[in-house]
Parts: C-alpha cells; sequence; structure tokens
C-alpha cells in the first residue's frame, strides 16, 4: 500500500473558531492506482491533497506513506519525500517568470543537492512532454497549456512514485486540456500513481476510481468500468 490514511481529522483555528475541513478520513490508495478526487468548494478536496502530499500535517489521524509512519516526521524529513517521491503539478502552473523552461524543470534538482546530470535529466523530462524544442524559452513566452506541460516535466525530474495534479485542467482550453489528461493516462501506464483533484466529472473520469468528498467527509469511493472511462489522445500544438 502507497497511501494509506486512518481517522485523518483537518481543523484550522482562528483564535476562537475552528473550522473543521476534513473528518475523519479514511483513504487507501495503491501503488499504480489513478484516483481522482472530487468535490465541490469547500468540500476538502484540495485540504485532502495538501495533507496527502505533505503539503499540510493533519491535525489527528494516522497518515502511512510507503508504509511509514509520517507522524513523527520532521519538516526536514517531509521537505525530502516532497523533492524526490512526490510530483506536484497546480491548477496556476506556479513557473518562475523570465526564466527558461529548462531552469524551471531543473528548479527540483537543485533543491535536492543532486547535481549529476541535472541538465540531460530536465531535458529528457522535457522531451516527454513534447516541450524539447522549447527548453530556451522564457516561461512567459509559451501559452498556458505549455506552461503545464512544463509544469508537468519539473514534477517529473526528481522521478517520483506518485505525481498530484491539483485541478491541472482549471486554467486551460479544452484542447490543451486533452493534452494534459494524455500526458498523465500515459504516465500512469508507465507505474505512476496520479493523484487528481478536480469539480469536473469529465476530468475525473479519465481516472479508473473516483473518491467524491463532501463536507470533509468522503461519501462515495467507486472504480470507473472501462466503458465509462474518458481516454484523451495526444493533440499537437501549431507552433507559435
Amino acid at each position: 500500500m502507497l497511501i494509506e490514511l486512518k481517522n485523518i481529522v483537518k481543523n484550522y483555528v482562528n483564535g476562537d473558531v475552528v473550522t473543521r475541513v476534513l473528518r475523519d478520513v479514511d483513504l487507501s490508495v495503491d501503488e499504480g492506482e489513478f484516483v481522482a478526487i472530487m468535490g465541490p468548494s469547500g468540500s476538502g478536496k484540495s485540504t485532502l491533497m495538501h495533507t496527502i502530499g505533505f503539503l499540510d500535517r493533519p491535525t489527528s489521524g494516522t497518515y502511512l506513506f510507503d508504509g511509514e509512519n509520517t507522524q513523527s516526521f520532521t519538516d526536514d524529513e517531509l521537505a525530502r519525500i516532497r523533492n524526490k517521491r512526490i510530483g506536484f503539478v497546480f491548477q496556476s502552473f506556479n513557473l518562475l517568470p523570465r526564466t527558461s523552461v529548462l531552469d524551471n524543470v531543473m528548479l527540483p534538482l537543485l533543491y535536492s543537492g543532486d547535481k549529476s546530470g541535472y541538465e540531460s535529466r530536465a531535458k529528457k523530462a522535457l522531451e516527454s512532454v513534447g516541450l524539447g524544442e522549447r527548453i530556451h524559452f522564457m516561461s512567459n513566452q509559451i501559452s498556458g497549456g505549455q506552461k503545464q506541460r512544463v509544469a508537468i516535466a519539473r514534477a517529473l525530474v526528481c522521478d517520483p512514485k506518485v505525481i498530484f495534479a491539483d485541478e491541472p485542467t482549471g486554467n486551460l482550453d479544452s484542447k490543451s486540456g486533452a493534452t494534459v489528461m494524455h500526458i498523465l493516462e500515459e504516465l500512469n501506464k508507465e507505474g505512476r500513481t496520479i493523484i487528481l483533484v478536480t469539480h469536473d466529472k469529465q476530468v475525473a473520469l479519465h481516472a479508473n476510481r473516483i473518491v467524491t468528498i463532501r463536507d470533509g467527509k468522503i461519501v462515495e469511493d467507486r472504480l470507473v468500468p472501462n466503458s465509462e472511462r474518458v481516454h484523451s489522445k495526444e493533440i499537437k500544438e501549431e507552433e507559435e
């Protein structure tokens, strides 16, 4: 089991006000799964992803990652897990502006301290998402769809076990969104675990399992029959 949550609670405290965001969440994810987490705004889906991805600590409960109980992990240990074993793709891309595509992808390698062949590894990651010809472009010189593909390459460059994608198509047109979903599907076929957060049912149907959260609780957890699944084809973007 790659990910196992038991009775996870997440509260935010502001003075005397306690906001309950996650309520006794139990969730298990096997290595190699493609899981979509769905829910309306304010349901707790992004907080759940941030908790699973070690961007936030739970208030209480047990979180096992790859068989290890993470409760006692220090901030430095969690940072190393985020850097080496997890990749993140966000709706807003989170690229450094006026910085080359290549340098954006190399950043996780620089933070890891592993500088051996880091440029070639970044180029390989960019080639895997179809951007081998754009490595020297500035990140503010490429389209939104290309920015998201750069973000995927950056998530891949440290060879993580799991990729978290938070509304990865939310800022994209349908063509660019289809390309991004195709890349995520192919990564899953290669054995990567994908955990996708979305409010869009059509996007969620790319996954083989949909977990629905409402008011901080998982209300449904179902496998998606192959007859229902959406499969994207690679769409070549026109050169700009």
